[in-house]
């Protein structure tokens, strides 16, 4: 018989071990000296210890091992939690390989820049909100066109929603996508979070609608008059980054973005939320959250 130490030797485990497994029942010594309280175990035991190790390794809990070891768990269940297993395993592995890439960028990023990045890129799912908007036309995706835009249509939403006795619940949401006219021109979606019934025209206190034809302080006219209540979709996988500072200098974020984006193997799937985090009198003390949808190239 072996002592606890030279079985522990020969099964490559602690002392510590196998008082563990001795107390949860796992591997009980063969023979305990009632006056010593010494621990002696059998060569065969070798075999029981060696099929533990085995199947802890494979990321088993003790439990799943001892129901395993005996034999509590027949052919088709240990080959249904061997398949689970390797799906887990997989799981794991695509996570660790994500963020190898991350490491890899962010060394790539010390490297060529001589320091650490400071906007770091989150990935994060983005629940569905509900909102309302009002919508118009920009010439282009650049600040310089989005922009004379977006700033007083937010101007002319807050006023409606005034008007009509809402008030937003949470912050503003500035969306965009392709113009159904084409041109490289952008339907601009100025959004507020709110707590309302879902409606496309807003009636004002006294009853009468909010007319379509509105134009904007520069001529620009909203594609809808009334603004509109509805329930902004979620996405499932968000590249986010925080901008610093007036939306006039947004660029350089959203190009780190970009960046992070393609070095990171993801790819973009639609134009970047902007969420208004805050947005104190001085412009240059806002603080925005880019939220673009992407999915693994």
């Amino acid at each position: 018989m072996f002592t606890i130490g030279d079985f522990a030797r020969h099964g490559r485990v602690s002392v510590r071990m196998l008082r563990h497994y001795d107390a949860t029942g796992l591997l009980r010594p063969a023979h305990v000296d009632p006056a010593s309280g010494y621990r002696h175990y059998t060569a065969a035991q070798l075999a029981r210890l060696n099929r533990i190790i085995a199947l802890k390794d494979l990321g088993f809990t003790l439990q799943q091992v001892r129901d395993i070891v005996d034999e509590k768990v027949g052919p088709e269940e240990l080959r249904g939690m061997l398949r689970l297993r390797r799906a887990e395993l997989e799981t794991a592995m695509a996570a660790a390989a994500a963020r190898l890439v991350q490491v890899e960028a962010r060394l790539r990023a010390i490297e060529s820049e001589g320091h650490m990045p400071t906007n770091d890129v989150v990935i994060k799912s983005v629940p569905a909100v509900r909102v309302a908007e009002l919508t118009a036309t920009a010439a282009s995706f650049e600040p310089e066109d989005i922009g004379p835009v977006i700033a007083p249509l937010y101007d002319e939403l807050f006023r409606r929603l005034d008007a009509a006795g809402i008030t937003p619940t949470g912050p503003g949401i500035a969306y965009y996508e392709d113009a159904a006219e084409g041109g490289g021109r952008i339907s601009v979606h100025a959004a507020v979070q709110v707590s309302a019934p879902l409606q496309v025209s807003a009636p004002l206190h006294d009853g009468t609608a909010l007319h379509d034809g509105t134009q904007l302080p520069d001529g620009t006219p909203l594609q809808d008059g009334t603004f509109r209540i509805l329930d902004l979709p979620s996405l499932d996988e968000a590249a986010t980054i925080v901008h610093r500072g007036s939306m006039d200098t947004v660029l350089p974020t959203a190009q780190a973005l970009a960046r992070w984006i393609d070095a990171n193997a993801y790819e973009s799937t639609g134009y970047p939320r902007e969420i208004n985090l805050e947005c104190p009198e001085n412009r240059d003390d806002w603080v925005t959250e880019l939220q673009t949808p992407v999915t693994r190239s």
